[in-house]
């Protein structure tokens, strides 16, 4: 008797996960071929990661090549620290306040410099404006790669943000990162967010050494 693949649910492992590109391959725990899987599958709020295991309905794709429809994720030991991941503007719990009030201290922080070194003259007005309205872009860019993550949209290139960070929209962007949960964990992009971050800090300080107020 046949199996009607796509009203029947299988199990299986999320073995090799593209996350820039929003694809993977689910391996099933029965053995046999990988079947891929698209983002817009798996149920918004929560980003797929490798290693977490799954349950899903299976149909033809391209090429008559298996394709998983309908993903759920399945409760295992290790879904705690997964469900950490979770992607959203904060309404409480790991991703909401308690997630960013750290990054909001740190902005704080370094916009009261900015004001003391303007109060001062030690600071065109102009790189305020800057910082601010580069960090409002960074916001924005987090949240819209955000969302495209979630529906399997094109995504904002990883280069794109660094620049907007580099630029000066870094504090925004620490803000977003925390705020929606989205690349602070993923490697090398952490490491080069805040080689961004240090880069322009040197660049600013040069600039109220060396450079005369405008």
């Amino acid at each position: 008797m046949a199996i009607d693949r796509l009203s029947t649910r299988f199990e299986g492992v999320l073995t090799d996960w593209n996350d820039e590109r929003g694809f993977g391959f689910i391996t099933p725990a029965t053995g046999g071929p990988s079947v891929f899987v698209h983002v817009s599958a798996f149920p918004r709020g929560r980003r797929p990661s490798r290693g977490c295991a799954v349950s899903y309905t299976e149909g033809a794709g391209e090429r008559g090549r298996p394709r998983a429809f309908r993903v759920q994720y399945l409760r295992q030991p290790s879904a705690g620290p997964e469900r950490g991941r979770r992607v959203g503007r904060g309404r409480g719990g790991e991703h909401g306040p308690a997630r960013t009030w750290p990054a909001l201290v740190v902005v704080g922080v370094f916009a009261s410099v900015l004001l003391t070194l303007l109060t001062q003259d030690g600071l065109p007005a102009l790189v305020l404006g800057a910082y601010g309205g580069l960090s409002v872009v960074a916001l924005a860019a987090y949240r819209s790669d955000t969302a495209a993550a979630q529906q399997g949209r094109w995504r904002t290139p990883e280069s794109t943000l660094h620049l907007i960070a580099l630029l000066g929209g870094w504090p925004g962007a620490l803000v977003a990162r925390r705020l929606f949960r989205h690349k602070t964990r993923k490697q090398p992009f952490v490491a080069v967010f805040w080689l961004t971050v240090a880069v322009n800090c040197v660049a600013l300080a040069w600039l109220v050494h060396a450079g005369p107020p405008m």
